[in-house]
């Protein structure tokens, strides 16, 4: 199983956001430029879901999933505000996953450390 998992929901339409391309990469530390080096990409199934996004352990380190949502509300016909929701996370703890929601709307997003 992937370490990282993802549900995406169109709340605008009240529906899994089915077709967003999403990718992940591992940064380096906010004071370095280093290159992001990407780990997995997907895009969300019907459900909205990707269940395998990446390796089945995280690292230490800062991490980034990258959702195009420009593709997303292209395809369903939406004006959104928002082209792109990067999300920025440092895993704590040791847990073995993580699942990272996005809530969509045309013009605003939320997102939250699932379970």
């Amino acid at each position: 199983m992937s370490a990282i998992t993802t549900h995406v929901l169109d709340t605008a339409r009240g529906l899994p956001a089915e077709g967003v391309p999403v990718r992940l990469e591992l940064i380096g530390e906010p004071d370095r430029n280093d290159a992001p080096a990407l780990l997995g990409v997907g895009v969300t199934d019907a459900d909205g879901r990707i269940q395998n996004l990446g390796p089945d352990r995280l690292e230490s380190g800062r991490y980034r999933l990258v959702f195009e949502v420009a593709a997303y509300a292209a395809r369903t016909g939406q004006d959104y505000f928002l082209s792109q929701v990067d999300i920025t996370f440092t895993p704590t703890g040791n847990r073995a996953h993580y699942h990272v929601p996005l809530l969509l709307s045309p013009f605003a997003c939320s997102a939250y450390r699932g379970s």
